[in-house]
């Protein structure tokens, strides 16, 4: 059965991912001891869970009209054994704990599949266990994430189980998505359109009919493409001391703790949000972290994206996003001038809104027919390293606690997805009183990443004092 077609967003990431730089994310959930059900038990638990998410039953497929455009269908083969896996710790240790989630996150997942995966891990420290969620950018994008992992929890069982989603954008046919095509595909397109020819008349006259708007709408296109264009620059990584060799296949990750008390405090002192704060914060860390390297970071520029969701509460999947994109004051010494100016940076973001600039760019890839993504892919995979040099990601947890068998989530470190040629990405999330903060590294560009990871909580405590001195 056909369900709703991709939004060119959703493909676009598809068209855009590498085996060096898969696009999916992620999250590491960590709960409490559970001993009364065995690891088998919750991988059992896990599975009959998943049974209820009927849109984890869902893989891409390419469609006969338009060519190159991608529907969500039902895989009428569809495994668990593919998607949910178990492991287990040799070493009880949270180092040991991030370098087996970096190795799975690293691992591209399999386009001709639903396109996720559940990892539970045990083995860790008192009697503790884990289950790492990996999720393609195609199909969710962070607080879809974190919508679809709840369904899997205690408190959502009672629920009856979710139907496919519905589409979350009409779309008209000249916007149409394109993705990653295979001789199969192109073969079942051609005789889709042998077969139905009614269809392919039908399809072509609804093209004939949407040539108007599609004209007007090429006007605005071309703005928001030089407004994208406008914000490209000729740069390197993130800095000089940065290796700039091509991306590996292994990953990285370091997981860390910020109190969110102290957080709110500097916010109650000085004002701004607490990601006004936190990106202060990452500010802080990567401008010690480059100077260790012997950086001159009074000459650096570094920029980061910041993602911004433009999703109700409603039941979309796929992606709604957009962003901000933030030329970091590292060249600040001053833990509070940075923060004043971050936050006259992000006002003004926020201010001049989502149609400028990079956070422009979703709006334009959604209004791309489907052959300019699949033409220009292999181009456009290089471009991120053009734009920014990291991402920095606030995802939000619901603060309610949360159980699996009974056993009480701890914490939840996300994972933001590294595009082509990104040497970092930074995820935070806020659950039960702390931020958890996710850092995901290419160890050939960043081979130090516990020392920066080891600047975050640091960086926070400069503010504090600097904050605390200036009462």
């Amino acid at each position: 059965m056909e369900l709703e077609q991709l939004s060119a967003l959703d493909a676009a990431f598809l068209c855009l991912e590498s085996r060096q730089a898969p696009l999916h994310l992620g999250a590491l959930a960590i709960f409490g001891p559970q001993r009364d059900i065995a690891p088998d038990g919750l991988s059992a638990l896990l599975g009959d869970r998943v049974e209820r998410v009927l849109s984890l039953r869902q893989r891409v497929r390419m469609t006969w009209l338009p060519p190159g455009a991608m529907r969500w269908v039902q895989d009428e083969s569809f495994d668990l054994a593919h998607h949910l896996h178990q492991h287990t710790l040799d070493e009880h240790s949270e180092g040991a704990l991030a370098d087996l989630a970096g190795t799975i996150m690293a691992v591209p997942l399999n386009q001709r599949r639903p396109l996720w995966q559940l990892h539970l891990i045990t083995g860790l420290t008192h009697g503790r266990f884990a289950v790492l969620v990996k999720v393609h950018h195609a199909m969710a994008d962070g607080l879809r994430a974190v919508q679809l992992g709840i369904r899997l929890l205690d408190q959502c069982t009672d629920a009856p189980p979710t139907a496919a989603a519905p589409p979350h954008w009409a779309a008209p046919p000249n916007r149409a998505a394109s993705g990653p095509s295979s001789l199969l595909d192109i073969g079942r397109a051609v005789v889709g359109m042998a077969i139905h020819p009614d269809r392919t008349v039908a399809g072509l006259a609804r093209y004939a009919a949407n040539i108007p708007g599609a004209v007007a709408e090429a006007f605005g296109t071309a703005s928001i493409a030089a407004s994208v264009v406008s914000h490209v620059r000729i740069g390197t990584l993130l800095a000089p001391g940065i290796s700039t060799t091509a991306p590996s296949t292994n990953q990285r990750l370091a997981l860390l703790k910020l109190d969110l008390d102290t957080v709110r405090q500097v916010g109650k002192r000085h004002g701004g949000t607490d990601n006004d704060i936190l990106l202060t914060v990452i500010t802080g860390a990567l401008r010690e972290w480059l100077t260790g390297k012997d950086c001159r970071v009074g000459s650096l520029n570094v920029r980061a994206l910041i993602p911004v969701s433009r999703r109700t509460h409603g039941p979309h999947r796929g992606n709604l996003l957009s962003g901000y994109l933030c030329d970091l004051p590292i060249r600040e010494p001053n833990p509070l001038a940075r923060l004043h100016k971050i936050r006259t940076i992000m006002n003004q973001h926020k201010a001049a809104g989502f149609t400028h600039g990079p956070g422009a760019f979703p709006i334009l890839a959604d209004r791309l027919p489907a052959a300019v993504h699949h033409l220009t892919a292999s181009l456009t995979r290089h471009c991120a390293p053009l734009l920014f040099d990291t991402i920095v990601t606030n995802v939000p947890i619901p603060t309610r606690p949360w159980t699996l068998a009974g056993a009480p989530l701890q914490e939840v470190y996300p994972i933001a997805p590294l595009a082509h040629g990104q040497a970092l990405g930074i995820a935070l999330s806020t659950y039960q009183g702390s931020i958890h903060v996710g850092l995901r590294a290419d160890p050939q560009m960043v081979p130090d990443l516990p020392r920066l990871a080891a600047a975050v909580p640091a960086a926070l405590a400069a503010l504090t004092a600097a904050s605390s001195t200036a009462l």
